[in-house]
């Protein structure tokens, strides 16, 4: 792989031991996957921010990091963390995890991210330009990011997001090069898609067939909303390993069918109509029961007009004294929910909003037993696809309006 001066410099130890650990890291990675060059870039969304997947080894290395002299040279922003910094003992976080996460994000803190916290850090300040070059992790981010923003980014784990951090390098090949962006199955969609949820299931029925090849859409709405493409990106990414989609008409890269193939056939026709939404609908749908104890709205992290949606439905009601509803969101988007009223709203009906963790990122198998949740009710397939297997709790999975009438009846209907 061709580097410049200044890169091979970095590599032989002549900008410090941290960065030269990182180039070593990157130049690995890029001769494996066939990079012929690294790439300039100045922004990277870090995936490695909660404990839960860096524990103390991971922490120790990022702490080393720092100690030798580690700056990041990039905008970084930090994914969600596994605790809520301020009701992390109340929602049944243990100890050890809010004094290890303390550590792993004031490492990152003092190398120069901007600990913002969240999988959705294009809404708190952190937008991708059409064609800019990234290096991010978390896959409904970096979906969201390669198909609606049109930004060009792989798929990063923790260690090549810091690599790029300490850098401003990541390797060319993937999702950077135009050859390997264009499409290669169409999904012809013949069913209405009202909401965030039917554009969750969309993603689901499309992400298992997909695995790791880029999607077409046909059919979608030529007006969705942020919200919308955000469910789908993660739902993609969640039953499949999709790092892009392209929709016909709607994002950036697909004003034509024959764009978003490059003039290609596609490989493969699906067609997602009433009778497949029905049929990806039961299959997030694991819980044989109408028991309802934990309900989770905000995976991915809620917008501020998500958290408004669940403030208007609580509006002058109660959850039910059995339930436990989580709203899971960002500190920037719980900040200005706050000022609008929405979460005196959620909290005087007796539910909470979760910041800067979900049951992802915190450590879910101890809290479900602890507190006693023995099913998990959600508007996310993200969250539905993968609760039963990570979290061991099956799931109730439908739009916004059927969960809350669930959390306040205790009952799904």
């Amino acid at each position: 792989m061709f580097l410049t001066e200044e890169e091979s410099g970095m590599l032989a130890g002549k900008k410090g031991p941290a960065v030269q650990k990182a180039m070593e890291i990157l130049v690995a990675l890029g001769e494996s996957f066939g990079a012929k060059r690294l790439l300039t870039v100045s922004n990277v969304h870090m995936a490695g921010s909660s404990v839960l997947v860096a524990e103390e080894a991971g922490t120790r290395f990022v702490e080393d990091i720092k100690r030798q002299g580690g700056t990041f040279v990039t905008r970084v922003t930090t994914n969600p963390t596994a605790v809520d910094p301020v009701q992390w003992r109340e929602i049944g976080i243990p100890e050890s995890d809010s004094a290890l996460q303390t550590r792993l994000t004031d490492a990152y803190a003092g190398m120069g991210a901007n600990t913002c916290n969240t999988c959705i850090p294009y809404l708190v300040g952190n937008s991708p330009r059409f064609g800019e070059h990234m290096a991010w992790g978390e896959s409904s981010a970096v979906v969201y990011a390669n198909s609606v923003c049109g930004a060009r980014t792989n798929r990063e784990g923790g260690p090549s997001g810091l690599a790029t951090a300490l850098t401003g390098r990541t390797p060319e090949y993937g999702f950077h090069l135009t050859e390997n962006r264009h499409g290669k199955l169409l999904v012809q969609v013949e069913t209405s898609l009202d909401d965030m949820t039917d554009y969750g299931t969309l993603g689901y029925f499309a992400g298992r067939i997909a695995g790791q090849d880029t999607p077409v859409f046909t059919g979608i709405p030529s007006d969705p909303t942020l919200e919308q493409l955000k469910a789908l990106s993660a739902a993609l990414a969640a039953s499949g390993a999709v790092s892009m989609f392209h929709a016909v008409g709607v994002t950036p890269e697909a004003p034509t069918l024959e764009a978003a193939f490059g003039g290609k056939t596609p490989e493969k026709v699906l067609v997602f109509d009433e009778a497949e939404k029905k049929k990806a609908e039961a299959a997030l749908n694991k819980e044989p029961t109408d028991h309802v104890d934990w309900i989770l709205v905000g995976c991915p992290n809620a917008s501020v007009q998500e958290i408004r949606e669940v403030a208007e439905a609580l509006e002058r009601k109660k959850v039910h004294k059995d339930v436990a509803l989580w709203v899971t969101t960002a500190g920037a988007m719980y900040a200005m929910a706050e000022r609008m009223g929405y979460i005196q709203t959620i909290k005087d009906a007796g539910g909470t909003v979760v910041r800067e963790t979900c049951p992802f990122l915190a450590r879910s198998r101890v809290i479900a037993p602890v507190k006693g949740y023995r099913t998990l009710t959600t508007n996310s397939a993200k969250m539905a696809f993968y609760a039963p297997g990570q979290f061991g709790l099956p799931t109730h999975y439908g739009n916004l309006n059927r969960v809350m009438q669930a959390a306040v009846s205790g009952v799904w209907r």
